[in-house]
């Protein structure tokens, strides 16, 4: 099979679109870049919802931590700690566990009268469930790392929003958030950066793909299988993950400049990616 012919077979595999089985016999280098890079689309899917959604959650999580009341900040900081403080792979193991005890067949209640039933049996996937691990763990590492910014806020800015008259939601849009992410930025890219390698865990965490659609790293295990050469599908996915990390510096390098406009050329903070050996 010829590239071109790989490509138009196994291009988009991974989402169901293509040829259903996989190569078998003599397997050719194209094969494995195409199949591995279709299997990348899944890996792009969880850490950009994951990424998404979780930064959302994260500044809900700072601001509740960052509270004067207890009702508000306990949990907050509980489900920081939780999540902060245990292994992400154990995160995988004990959601898919816990998944795995819902009512295969759904759960139905009753709100205002009308019956609904709920899907459940979609949490024991990784389309699903090792999202939602992802999100959790990404929302409570980007906290506290929005937590640590929303403290440093300089006291001369709110001050000085104080004398314009500013106060409650306005002071916040307009002060406090902006120079909250404009000093927690380059923390978070890092954080960003860890969140899209931490997708290769799902293959190795209890998750079962949907219909033999992995992802990256299920496509280079299939191969290595095969082949019986782990050194070539293997460092396919590192290339893969390596040129994925450049294209989230240049994104969020592009935003970090955008916070920081208004300030000199010369004083602008530099992005400084520091990778996180473990977690």
């Amino acid at each position: 099979m010829t590239c071109i012919e790989a490509i138009q077979a196994y291009a988009l595999r991974s989402i169901g679109i293509g040829e259903r089985a996989l190569p078998q016999g003599d397997i050719t280098f194209c094969e494995q870049v195409v199949l591995i890079g279709s299997g990348m689309i899944w890996n792009v899917y969880l850490g950009a919802l994951a990424l998404l959604f979780g930064f959302f959650f994260a500044v809900t999580l700072a601001i509740a931590k960052a509270s004067k009341s207890p009702l508000t900040r306990k949990p907050a900081q509980w489900f920081i700690f939780l999540f902060r403080g245990s292994p992400l792979f154990i995160q995988f193991f004990m959601a898919y566990e816990a998944f795995v005890m819902l009512p295969r067949v759904g759960v139905e209640f009753e709100l205002f009268g009308i019956a609904i039933e709920a899907e459940t049996r979609w949490f024991a996937r990784a389309w699903l469930g090792a999202l939602i691990v992802l999100f959790c763990n990404t929302s409570a590492y980007a906290a506290e790392i929005f937590y640590g910014a929303l403290r440093s806020v300089p006291r001369g800015d709110l001050e000085a929003a104080d004398a314009y008259g500013l106060s409650g939601w306005k002071k916040f849009r307009r002060i406090t958030f902006p120079t909250t992410m404009r000093l927690a930025w380059p923390a978070y890219t890092n954080e960003a950066i860890f969140l899209f390698q931490s997708t290769a865990l799902v293959f190795f965490s209890s998750f079962p793909a949907f219909q033999q659609r992995g992802d990256a790293l299920y496509y280079a295990s299939y191969f290595a299988e095969r082949t019986f050469n782990p050194f070539v599908p293997y460092p396919i996915v590192g290339v893969y993950f390596v040129l994925l990390t450049l294209c989230i510096i240049t994104l969020f390098g592009a935003i970090n400049r955008r916070l920081n406009r208004h300030l000199p050329s010369d004083r602008r903070p530099k992005l400084r990616i520091r990778p996180n050996l473990i977690r």
